[in-house]
């Protein structure tokens, strides 16, 4: 019978089958040591049993699929774990760290299964996943602007809760409520009051996280070093976090929100322009968010046209934004009719394009939600776009590929420029006027077809070059993209080619993450195609 695997996917599949040939283990009584092993290590107390998902049991494809992402890493061609392990006490994360690496597996950990290379849930080698989804505790503590959140909760869960206790509390993170807080949390997780408060990890004040050896870590235990890492270097590189502890921010009871669409017939690119010097210098309280797509033209029928799209939070009252943007950006033409007043909760159901402007605030609480497919890019801009180089940006929307392409500008500035750059390992602070985000989708997953527009996207990249960062080329790591650099499959990696992917997503903070990585998994046991290494000592 003909394998489906790919070559490469087929020889480390036949290599490990041989290393457990070579102790006199059968693939069957290979798994079956490593779920007796299970069993062995979680304690009798706290049966894993119920939580196993072998890819014999009818549970499995669900379990596998219901938090992912990314349709792209969902293929007959897709190497799949060996067990799926959803832990609902923390002694099933010990025990299944220690079993892998007994056995020579290696983990990936999900959380919402955001990530946009799905490394969260795929691999080169057998692996088993370690999927969070039954730790989602979520204790808020309004009196002390706390809250402790465990590592399978969405920010979705989050914001509902903290709405449950306070209606002037609110937590600065992502505007998506699927995505969990355990991969959003640990890469930075920036979101519309970022220019306020700074990132979702620029509040984290606690964290329990089960290490290499199996040990159940807070921010006492781990150190200082372990604690700064996984608050924006990706927690996944040096263990498994079960909970974070983050301070809560004050935000006014009544809000203002707007959406102002113009195109390019409406003075779009001059607007786009002015955005830039505007929108990183403006009020802290005004976050301007800008989403470019391609749309039909209303003048011209059977043309196309870019329509830029503001999107606003303001922590205050619609006659103090009005004001404030006479001041600032009169040519957007920002009326009263514009603005909406409405609570902080309120505002996390009208940002999402996906979720009802009149949908209940239960529907945070919805982790379902399909997989598209798609690739994902990140830039960083420290001068402002020339007007010409947005009118070239223009033509790349009436390619071929791009109907459902969405770039969008997320303006910095504010206490962003205010936090050091050595504070967290997210590195792009001051100097940053605004983050750009590419994002290309498609229907069909084929081969052929997947190439032709991830081809497509990496042109708009090379494009974009002379406009952004530079040396190095800074990438949000939150926006995985591989096209920047790879590990080596086995448990070495240079620092020269890591460094390909490390400098863009850290910049100088990669040393450190190296260091930090070095000492507390010196083996490199969590290791995936960008984690960081474990370079050898002496």
């Amino acid at each position: 019978m003909k394998s489906n695997l790919p070559i490469p996917l087929l020889f480390l599949s036949l290599l490990f089958s041989f290393s457990w040939a070579a102790l006199g283990l059968t693939h069957q009584q290979q798994h079956h040591s490593f779920l007796q092993c299970l069993n062995r290590h979680s304690g009798n107390a706290n049966s894993i049993s119920t939580v196993i998902y072998t890819q014999t049991n009818s549970s499995f494809s669900s379990v596998l699929e219901f938090s992912l992402r990314n349709a792209r890493f969902s293929t007959p061609n897709t190497l799949k774990p060996l067990v799926i392990v959803t832990p609902s006490h923390v002694s099933h994360i010990q025990a299944t760290i220690n079993c892998s690496r007994t056995h020579g597996l290696q983990i990936r950990i999900r959380s919402g299964g955001h990530d946009y290379e799905g490394l969260s849930y795929v691999s080169q080698v057998p692996f088993v996943i370690i999927d969070l989804i039954n730790l989602r505790s979520i204790d808020v503590d309004a009196e002390n602007k706390t809250a402790w959140i465990q590592a399978g909760a969405t920010i979705g869960e989050l914001y509902y809760r903290i709405a449950e206790k306070s209606s002037t509390l609110a937590f600065p993170a992502g505007v998506c409520p699927t995505v969990g807080v355990g991969g959003h949390f640990s890469g930075g997780g920036y979101g519309m009051l970022m220019r306020k408060y700074g990132l979702a990890a620029d509040q984290i004040i606690d964290a329990q996280l089960v290490d290499v050896n199996g040990k159940l870590l807070d921010k006492n235990s781990m150190g200082e070093d372990l604690f700064w890492a996984i608050r924006g270097g990706g927690a996944a590189s040096f263990g498994v976090v079960v909970a974070w502890k983050v301070k809560l921010v004050p935000v006014p009871s009544t809000l203002t929100v707007f959406t102002v669409n113009r195109t390019l017939e409406e003075n779009g690119t001059m607007l786009v322009h002015k955005w830039q010097s505007i929108a990183p210098k403006i009020h802290e309280d005004l976050y301007i968010r800008l989403f470019l797509r391609a749309v039909n033209s209303s003048q011209q029928e059977g043309k196309r046209t870019i329509q830029a799209s503001f999107v606003s939070l303001y922590l205050g009252r619609a006659d103090e934004l009005i004001d404030l943007m006479q001041e600032s950006f009169p040519e957007l033409g920002l009326v009263k009719e514009d603005c909406i007043e409405m609570s902080w909760i309120q505002s996390i159901i009208y940002f999402p394009t996906d979720i009802p402007e009149d949908a209940p605030l239960e529907i945070l609480l919805n982790r379902t939600g399909s997989a598209g497919i798609f690739k994902g890019k990140s830039d960083y801009v420290t001068q402002t776009i020339p007007e010409t180089a947005l009118e070239g940006l223009w033509q790349r929307f009436y390619e071929d590929e791009t109907e459902s392409l969405e770039i969008l500008f997320s303006p910095y500035g504010g206490n962003m420029d205010d936090i050091p750059e050595t504070e967290t390992p997210y590195s792009h602070r001051a100097g940053i006027l605004f983050n750009i985000h590419y994002v290309v989708g498609w229907s069909e997953e084929d081969a052929s077809e997947s190439q032709r527009y991830i081809n497509f996207m990496r042109r708009l990249y090379r494009y974009m070059e002379p406009y952004v960062s530079k040396s190095p080329r800074r990438a949000y790591m939150n926006y995985r993209d591989l096209d920047l650099g790879t590990n080596n499959i086995g448990p070495y990696t240079s620092y020269k080619q890591a460094s390909k992917w490390g400098l863009p997503y850290f910049d100088k903070n990669f040393n450190r993450l190296i260091h930090v990585k070095t000492l507390v998994d010196p083996t490199n046991f969590f290791r995936y195609q960008q984690s960081i290494p474990s370079l050898p000592r002496g």
